[in-house]
């Protein structure tokens, strides 16, 4: 069977020649079992030169993890595209791009190839680590991260503690409790057993990427903590290779402001539900953004809701408490500034209110999804309720309380069809869906 190529598919020229890797629709049969036919140029496997400077493995070893790259090496991730002969890295301006992907040649799903960091800012990092070691403009990138005092650190340690991610800029580390470490470390999903507490079975190059991860960005990581198996809002992590990550597919929030009525109230109804799970979960753990924006929510394909970027999550250890990420100067190093400014200053975990994820959602993102979608009286109590919840001069009282009033008004307007299937059929025997 051959693949059916879309005009998306045909536009975002993406591939890697050196890879050779069979290229794929999204359209593609997720049930087809036959085998698909070989590319005229598939014997030709001299180099992987380009896949290398693609996923950034021709700069360090260590550029967070290895577990997904076997897949690209393997064909089992087909790229959305349809200019075989014509293929090329992705352009810059794209974070993210659709792929399809298979354990078995036989049944293939989507997935969602996504950038940790921009081509400017890797090309920045390189940068600086080089000149942190007085190299000229290229270096062996592991080499130089590997000489590094908060590395050798790591090397001796047996146990993540808070001392050994102190001054990293990831709002994950701002306040790391032992207990949110550990966690780190026993979920680890790119070792061989994550399953202890202590780096044991860690290789000094397992270290490396861990540390590396933490330092650029770590939404993969949060992704592996907290499964959406378990219940979390966040999509399956597959894998990372270089620097991007493999995850389940949904299609970003942006794209339902127009949607119907009954959709908006369905999304906003959830998003809201989403935020008071960061807020109050069993864990004890308190979520927080310090800034959002459509693109860090995303929808699967049965209309549930998730969150699609996590890099700019924080967590606060409400049961064990945490330790404040920077005490002093000497805790900056190369390690904290491979993707903001090397100065940039962390507000304390103190200072982080227990309404802020709803006065930036309710200021940010609900007031496009929600506008001109309801007939009055309903529209203006709607607008009352999100203007209270944005207020961040309210106490947190006022502002928790509009977002539970404004979760009262749109339950009703929430419609039971097969449209919404990750509550279908249960709305129709339970008002809770």
């Amino acid at each position: 069977m051959e693949p059916r190529l879309g005009p998306k598919a045909a536009a975002l020229h993406l591939g890697w020649p050196f890879l050779l890797l069979w290229v794929s629709g999204l359209s593609y049969s997720v049930s087809s079992s036959a085998s698909p036919s070989p590319s005229p140029v598939s014997r030709v496997r001299t180099s992987y030169n380009l896949g290398r400077t693609f996923l950034g493995l021709d700069k360090c070893n260590a550029c967070i993890g290895t577990s997904i790259c076997k897949k690209f090496f393997k064909e089992e991730i087909r790229f959305d595209n349809g200019l075989a002969l014509n293929l090329g890295p992705p352009p810059d301006n794209l974070p993210s791009y659709s792929a399809n992907y298979s354990d078995d040649f036989k049944t293939w799903r989507p997935v969602e190839i996504s950038r940790l960091v921009s081509k400017q800012q890797n090309k920045i990092s390189d940068r600086r680590i080089c000149a942190s070691a007085a190299a000229p403009k290229t270096c062996s990138i592991e080499r130089v991260l590997r000489k590094t005092g908060r590395f050798q650190k790591w090397l001796q340690a047996k146990r993540l503690t808070p001392d050994l991610v102190r001054g990293l800029s990831s709002p994950l580390l701002r306040c790391p409790s032992q207990r949110l470490l550990d966690r780190v470390v026993r979920r680890y999903a790119e070792v061989a057993d994550a399953g202890s507490i202590f780096m044991d079975h860690f290789t000094d190059r397992d270290k490396l990427r861990l540390l590396y991860t933490l330092a650029v960005n770590t939404h993969p990581v949060l992704l592996q903590i907290f499964p959406g198996a378990e219940g979390w809002p966040l999509p399956k992590y597959l894998g990372s290779c270089g620097r991007f990550l493999v995850s389940t597919s949904t299609s970003p929030l942006q794209e339902f402001y127009n949607a119907p009525p009954d959709q908006a109230a369905d999304l906003a109804y959830q998003l809201l539900g989403v935020l008071e799970s960061l807020r109050s979960n069993d864990l004890n753990y308190f979520f927080y953004f310090t800034h959002v924006d459509a693109g860090m929510f995303g929808i699967f394909n049965n209309g549930h809701l998730f969150i699609r970027d996590a890099s700019a999550l924080g967590v606060i250890d409400r049961q064990e408490g945490s330790q404040a990420a920077s005490r002093a100067g000497d805790d900056k190093d190369i390690f904290s500034c491979l993707v903001s400014g090397c100065q940039t200053e962390l507000p304390s975990c103190d200072t982080i209110p227990e309404k802020q994820n709803l006065v930036l959602v309710c200021s940010q993102v609900l007031p496009l999804l929600l506008q001109a979608k309801f007939p009055s009286p309903m529209r203006e109590e709607i607008d009352a309720e999100l203007t209270r919840c944005a207020d961040g001069t309210r106490p947190d009282p006022e502002v928790l309380g509009a977002a539970s009033r404004l979760k009262d008004i749109l339950r009703p307007l929430r419609t039971c069809d097969p449209r919404f299937a990750y509550r279908y059929p249960d709305c129709k025997y339970n008002d809770k869906f």
